[in-house]
């Protein structure tokens, strides 16, 4: 990913927000701008060592992206150090060719490059074909995120 990159990428990040958001409006946070938001948020991470930003491009533009980055051991999550993919995203135009498990595969080979072990993500569990795309590249489940909402509901009991 180059700085020139940046807008198309941001709107590709959009679409993943916004496709979150709709699975799940209480979970995951509302969409604010989230292409100009993304935009900046790349362009502090472009330089960076412990930063793996990829996109994939065709004759008409930027067709998928992916975020990931190294993390340090975390108690709190039970992690050891490892690279964390936050995100991945393929324009549907391009879909079912092959275009996720090659920035997956390329993830996975400058993770190695910079010594992490393994690569984790979370998944939205609504997200079933990316569910079975992170299976074909070796992917296991191990963990399974849940939520609550507090309010009103638990003044009275």
């Amino acid at each position: 990913m180059t700085s020139a990159d940046l807008p198309a990428v941001g709107i590709l990040a959009g679409r993943l927000v916004r496709a979150h958001h709709g699975y799940d409006p209480q979970r995951f946070l509302e969409p604010v701008d989230p292409e100009r938001g993304y935009a900046r948020w790349f362009a502090t991470q472009l330089d960076r060592d412990d930063t793996i930003l990829l996109v994939a491009a065709d004759d008409d533009g930027i067709a998928g992206y992916v975020y990931a980055r190294m993390e340090p051991r975390s108690y709190n999550e039970l992690l050891d150090a490892c690279t964390k993919l936050h995100d991945i995203f393929v324009d549907d135009r391009v879909r079912r060719r092959g275009v996720g498990e090659a920035l997956l595969r390329e993830t996975f080979r400058r993770a190695q490059e910079k010594g992490a072990p393994r690569v984790v993500l979370l998944t939205a569990s609504q997200n079933e074909s990316a569910q079975r795309l992170f299976a074909r590249v070796g992917f296991r489940t191990t963990m399974l995120e849940m939520t609550r909402e507090i309010g009103a509901a638990d003044a009275t009991r």
